[in-house]
């Protein structure tokens, strides 16, 4: 074996390693980077760590902080003001107790395709969620998977117009909107939707055969303060994700097409590239601000709910770069010649390779995010030029690598996945194989299935 490829290899099986003992992605990503340098030959060390490590990692802060800040504020804002769980509460209560999987997806995607950042979700709807599944006596283990199927999955990566930074990192590389591609969106969103759905419901029909119930579960719910500071409407608790999913297709799609953005070519730019990330910006300010208006009596102090949504946009941001910046280092290998050939050699399109090797980066980082980033910096502009070359849309190409970032991400490393179990009192050995299936598996049979009808051109 080339031992730059060996120094690739072990620095990436380290990351995984001490990122699943929970180490931080943030320190540990440079020292695996440079590891990785000192098995190729010609590498400087201190240049990659400032020149190749660092320039990226801020590159891709200066990208994407705005979405990253705007979409913390504004989940942080529905979380406090109660307006999450009032979406959570109307929606579980139409759909009954009698289907408590079915509600909690689907009080998780609502708010998850609204834009409340998936960590807030996971905060917000497990009260909830212990609630309705101890009243229908559904075993306790199956709520992980539940709410990971409402947020990690169709959510996240497929339905088009998704605030999700997963679909939206694409949009600078490609020059697309959220809304790209939206029918192999919504093929992708009803694979996984259905198949996690059908998972779930067997799991849920298994255990009750078995005599298994809700179990004996001390849960350390939070103690309801909804009689000194009741939620709001369920009404009033929808008009924000409403605008952000409305005005950012009227901005993308009517407005920017008919302004005059020719003094863009003073900053290095066009509107293509720079009009998805805008009106997701200008989408999720006004719907920031709107909610703070209509919420204003709900949120107990405004300035620390503004404080706090600020501040926990820092971590999640600062360890996908640091990903980012991992990667590149990686990328800028000569070994990495070697790789790329293997992944560009893969027979079939390129949305075969793209997705593939998308998915693998996802699944080294534990971020799909990060996975998803380090495939369009490294590999990008040779699939932009292969699909031009071959008439496959950049619309086609952005929805595939975001459906395929969302597959290997969710190994037991993942950040997420760890997140989730600590707050549901779930062990990994407990609940992940759910969680596997859910978000791992059948997005992965999801992205296969979208390649199909991408490649037959049928949509």
């Amino acid at each position: 074996m080339d031992l730059g490829i060996f120094g690739i290899l072990i620095s990436l099986v380290m990351l995984m390693y001490f990122a699943y003992r929970g180490m931080s992605v943030i320190w540990l990503a440079p020292i695996l980077a440079l590891i990785a340098a000192l098995f190729s030959a010609g590498t400087h060390m201190m240049a990659s760590y400032t020149e190749v490590f660092m320039s990226s990692a801020a590159g891709y802060v200066k990208l994407y902080f705005p979405a990253f800040l705007l979409g913390a504020v504004f989940g942080k804002i529905m979380d406090v003001s109660g307006a999450a769980k009032a979406i959570a509460r109307v929606i579980t209560g139409k759909v009954g107790n009698q289907n408590a999987i079915l509600a909690v997806v689907l009080a998780v995607s609502v708010l998850t395709y609204g834009g409340v950042s998936m960590f807030v979700v996971v905060f917000a709807v497990y009260p909830i969620a212990a609630e309705i599944f101890r009243d229908s006596n559904v075993p306790k283990r199956l709520i992980p998977g539940t709410i990971a199927l409402g947020s990690f999955t169709f959510t996240m990566t497929a339905l088009p117009g998704s605030p999700q930074i997963q679909n939206t990192i694409a949009m600078p590389f490609f020059g697309t909107t959220a809304y790209a591609a939206p029918i192999l969106g919504m093929i992708g969103a009803a694979t996984m939707f259905g198949l996690g759905l059908l998972w779930l419901k067997r799991r849920e029909a298994s255990a009750r055969a078995a005599g298994e119930g809700y179990g004996d579960h001390a849960d350390a719910l939070p103690e309801s303060h909804e009689d000194e500071n009741p939620t709001p409407s369920a009404f009033l608790s929808f008009i924000p994700i409403i605008i952000v999913l409305l005005l950012n297709f009227l901005i993308v799609t009517f407005y920017y097409p008919n302004v005059n953005t020719g003094y863009l070519s003073d900053y290095g730019t066009s509107l293509q590239k720079v009009k998805g990330m805008w009106s997701l910006i200008i989408a999720l300010t006004v719907a920031i601000v709107v909610a703070l208006m209509i919420f204003r009596r709900h949120i107990p102090s405004l300035r620390e709910a503004v404080n706090q949504g600020g501040e926990s946009s820092i971590m999640p941001i600062m360890n996908t770069a640091a990903a980012v910046g991992f990667g590149n280092v990686i990328k800028s290998l000569s070994a990495f010649e070697l790789i790329k050939e293997m992944i560009l050699s893969v027979p079939g399109t390129p949305l075969l390779s793209f997705a593939m090797s998308t998915s693998l980066l996802a699944g080294i980082t534990g971020s799909a995010s990060g996975g998803l980033s380090i495939a369009l910096d490294a590999l990008g502009e040779i699939y932009i030029h292969q699909a031009e070359t071959l008439g496959i849309s950049l619309e086609t190409l952005h929805r595939i690598a975001s459906i395929a970032c969302g597959g290997l991400d969710s190994l037991p490393h993942n950040g997420a996945v760890i997140t989730l179990l600590g707050i549901c009192g779930m062990t990994h050995k407990d609940a992940y194989k759910d969680i596997f299936v859910c978000t791992l598996a059948i997005p992965m049979i999801a992205t296969g299935v979208t390649l199909i009808f991408a490649s037959s051109g049928v949509v």
